[in-house]
């Protein structure tokens, strides 16, 4: 089931000259994980805001094309349509705190009350996205006076409260230690496995690779790829749209070791283990 339709998107922000998104053309099913790569400035953050509406209704500027999510086209609805769809988690979650909220758990209720969530119907919900995100003991805290990680779970679970069907991910983890990134894409994984849609542009390769189910590869605005994270990350001229491998996968391509059935390189710890043994028989 088709759940977001891209067909010949462009956008060009305000007083620039240069397209950011370049005719991209692409669909998302209903449950997958698709993690969005590339360098800086090749349209990632751009795209995640025109799945979500920010482009075109907020930054203006030249758009062209279509993005429909679940039967909405974005271009043409109205941002409160949309939000009830797409709930989309910023880079900085200092952009995301209502700032009028004195405990973090007012503040996760904040979306929900504009929603007009029923109140007996909050907190279950509220609850939920702080356990997945592990920071219920924050709970009755000032969301000022948590660490920039401590922050960005509770925006994450802010958004995940409101139950969207779609979520958009724009590099969620920046500011989280290895094992508060973990953490994040352990419990994003598990709302994809429920059926939640996740798209998420995000930097850290090795976990692209192991949690998406798909990858979409952008650079200056175009998608140069589309496909599982294995036919992703086996290409060869990766290094030219300045993306790294996984770890795995540059160790075994070092050392010639391949899927022998699709000839392509393992991309994680498990399956560069599977090869070196079947390698060595």
């Amino acid at each position: 089931m088709k759940k977001i339709t891209v067909s010949g998107l462009k956008y060009r922000y305000p007083l620039t000259e240069e397209l950011a998104l370049k005719g991209l053309s692409f669909e998302i099913e209903k449950g997958e994980f698709i993690g969005i790569i590339g360098q800086n400035l090749s349209g990632k953050s751009t795209l995640c805001q025109a799945l979500m509406g920010l482009v075109p209704h907020f930054y203006k500027g030249g758009y062209g094309g279509s993005v429909w999510v679940d039967g909405l086209e974005v271009g043409k609805a109205e941002i409160h349509e949309i939000a009830q769809k797409v709930g989309l988690v910023f880079q900085n979650p200092f952009t995301q705190v209502s700032g009028s909220k004195m405990t973090v758990f007012e503040e996760l209720a904040f979306g929900l009350e504009n929603l007009g969530v029923a109140r007996e119907d909050m907190a279950p919900r509220i609850e939920h996205a702080m356990e997945l995100l592990g920071i219920g003991r924050f709970r009755d805290r000032n969301p000022f006076d948590l660490s920039g990680g401590q922050m960005q779970r509770m925006a994450i679970a802010s958004v995940i409260a409101m139950e969207p069907e779609i979520i958009v991910l724009d590099e969620p983890t920046s500011q989280l230690d290895p094992q508060g990134a973990e953490d994040v894409f352990q419990a994003i994984e598990a709302l994809s496995r429920r059926g939640m849609t996740v798209i998420m542009a995000e930097h850290k390769i090795e976990k692209i690779a192991r949690y998406s189910d798909r990858v979409l590869l952008l650079h200056q605005g175009e998608m140069v790829a589309f496909d599982t994270p294995q036919q992703v990350f086996s290409r060869d001229d990766l290094e030219r749209y300045g993306v790294v491998p996984p770890v795995f996968a540059q160790v075994c391509k070092g050392m010639g070791i391949r899927n022998p059935a699709t000839g392509l390189y393992p991309m994680t710890l498990d399956e560069a283990c599977d090869q070196v043994v079947n390698w060595h028989e």
